[in-house]
């Protein structure tokens, strides 16, 4: 695997793991609410759903962790999941917001990229 695809792979991993934490620990902290451009009210409200959320997110990062891991063993695992990633960057930017593709589809594509063209 070149080190471009370990890099980006490494890298939407860590923003999978960022993800986690902001939508499971931090969503009603003024931090959680100003990426998310909640009302405090708002953030109380969808606290749960961001939660399950969040720990999809934390699937998608230890899993791009482990394909990372196996190295040439984890290459089909790592492909599944950047597919996972990009897939719910679209629906994501299709119907939240449109920042959704830059943040996530983006990455995941440019580390799909680099992962299958050695």
């Amino acid at each position: 695997m070149s080190l471009a695809a370990t890099v980006l792979t490494a890298l939407v991993a860590a923003l999978h793991a960022y993800f986690l934490v902001v939508e499971m620990f931090l969503w009603t902290k003024p931090y959680g609410r100003r990426v998310f451009g909640l009302t405090p009210e708002k953030a109380e409200i969808t606290r749960v759903l961001a939660a399950n959320q969040g720990l999809y997110n934390g699937f998608l990062a230890a899993g791009l962790a482990w394909a990372l891991w196996r190295g040439a063993a984890g290459f089909e695992l790592q492909v599944f999941l950047l597919g996972c990633v990009i897939v719910a960057g679209l629906y994501g930017g299709a119907t939240a917001s449109k920042r959704i593709y830059v943040v996530q589809a983006l990455p995941g594509a440019l580390a799909l990229a680099a992962t299958v063209w050695r």
